[in-house]
């Protein structure tokens, strides 16, 4: 009787379950992003749309060391795999989660009974003793039936979240990336900057001995000579700041990489770190297939749209069942004593949360409205990437305009300074115009390695919005 009673239980339970499980776990769509079909901004590109492994967009031997380097040691490199080896034993938990557990419990127990109670009076006629002894063994399985897909449901959070972190990583290593080349960039034009401020030093201490030579002579006043003084005191002033520069450029290059501050190797010049590979924009909508930081956003959509369902789901009733089997005797001697000692017992419960003070459904309506702020938040992430590709575009494109004009006005300095010291010496210029275009002269060589570096920044950049390929290593 018991027996069926339970079963007409479990069938009770089984029938309300399928009149409301269709309200539980909805699967997950992606909302409509309404992506441009172009960019606002474009460049002239070749080829189909092939996203390059870094170690093909970058060519300095050099730099390439160091990202590796930076993708191996780097401490947000490593927290970051961390995480992910947390997220994959959640994962593997949370696929245990709804299968039966199986506790062992065994115990001994002495009591003395009241001789003044009936238990007391009986147990020294009985058993002899004052006391009794109970000594039990059991194993006992709970199992709750899932009825409304909790399993799956939190088996996709964990496996969005886990796969999210994965993604993470890849976003950390695109950064890495990024910063890395940046840097090396930031310090190869501080080397730059380094030798034009020396170049134009030996430049002023010329035009500075020529000047002492005719002011000897009586040909100039004395204001000429401190005039091509102050020109080189302001080459000289560079030097040191440079150098300040480079050291802590080298300093924060070397963390980057997981080390501690050090030289770092370098060689060549801007100029010829320009990337020769033609980057493809391709469509704004591939970005969704391309950024970690995107996948990363959807993921965390995914991942609250089956936290939604899981408090949507505990709301509803739950069906659990417990059978027990042990040994249970009065006496040490006779506890595994087998058949006799066996006990059995099964058993059945339902629990439907009747009130709570409106606890579940606000935590259902608050796991809504996080479900909801995510998949703006994915919305605004998608559109933050085709802006960033768009502004990349823009500043590749206008750095490149900026240095075909300044290498046309470094011809022009070039031979302005030729003609003025020429004009100069002959006494048909003034020292005013050979100081002025030598200090045009730096100020033009100057702007012409920010507006390199710019460029380089921007290909990066770029390499970057498009969703370059980092873990091809």
């Amino acid at each position: 009787m018991r027996i069926f009673n339970i079963k007409n239980f479990l069938i009770s339970g089984a029938m309300a379950s399928v009149l409301i499980s269709c309200a539980v776990g909805k699967s997950y769509t992606r909302t409509d992003l309404q992506v441009p079909e172009t960019y606002k901004e474009s460049v002239q590109v070749t080829g189909d749309t092939v996203v390059l492994p870094w170690k093909t967009f970058f060519k300095d031997p050099k730099l390439i060391v160091l990202i590796d380097k930076a993708l191996t040691r780097n401490n947000e490199v490593n927290v970051a795999l961390k995480n992910i080896e947390q997220l994959d034993l959640i994962y593997k938990q949370a696929k245990l989660s709804l299968m039966p557990t199986l506790d062992l419990t065994a115990g001994a127990n002495r009591s003395w009974a009241s001789t003044n109670t009936l238990n007391g009076s009986l147990n020294e006629q009985f058993v002899g003793t004052k006391y009794m002894d109970d000594f039990s063994a059991a194993l006992r399985l709970s199992w709750e039936v899932d009825i409304w897909g909790k399993a799956k449901m939190q088996k996709e959070s964990a496996a969005a979240e886990y796969f999210a972190q994965k993604e993470n990583l890849n976003a950390v290593k695109s950064r890495i990336v990024v910063q890395v080349a940046q840097a090396y960039y930031n310090l190869i034009s501080l080397d730059e900057q380094l030798k034009i401020a020396e170049q134009n030093i030996e430049l002023s201490n010329s035009t500075l001995k020529m000047m002492n030579l005719q002011f000897t002579a009586g040909q100039i006043n004395s204001l000429a000579v401190q005039q091509s003084e102050a020109q080189k005191k302001t080459a000289e002033l560079l030097i040191p700041l440079a150098k300040q520069n480079i050291a802590v450029q080298e300093n924060a290059l070397s963390i980057l990489c997981g080390e501690y501050p050090a030289r770092i190797e370098r060689e060549g010049n801007l100029k010829t770190m320009i990337p020769e590979n033609k980057l493809s924009e391709g469509l704004p909508a591939q970005l969704l297939s391309r950024r970690p930081d995107l996948k990363v956003a959807e993921f965390n959509v995914i991942s609250l749209n089956s936290k939604t369902g899981l408090a949507k789901a505990a709301m509803y009733p739950s069906i659990s069942l417990s059978p027990q089997i042990g040994v249970n005797s009065n006496k040490f001697s006779s506890w595994f004593d087998i058949p006799g000692s066996i006990t059995k017992a099964i058993a059945a419960n339902l629990a439907a949360p009747i009130f709570q003070k409106k606890q579940l459904k606000t935590a259902y309506e608050t796991a809504l409205i996080e479900q909801e702020k995510a998949a703006v938040n994915f919305k605004q992430a998608v559109m933050t990437a085709v802006g960033e590709v768009s502004d990349t575009m823009a500043k590749s494109k206008g750095s490149t305009e900026r240095l075909d004009l300044l290498e046309q006005r470094t011809a022009i300095l070039d031979k302005g300074i030729n003609d003025a010291l020429k004009l100069y010496k002959s006494g048909m210029a003034t020292y005013l115009e050979v100081i002025t275009a030598q200090n045009n002269k730096l100020q033009n060589d100057l702007e012409t390695v920010n507006v390199t570096l710019e460029r380089l920044n921007a290909e990066v950049d770029l390499y970057r919005a498009l969703g370059g390929e980092y873990n091809k290593m």
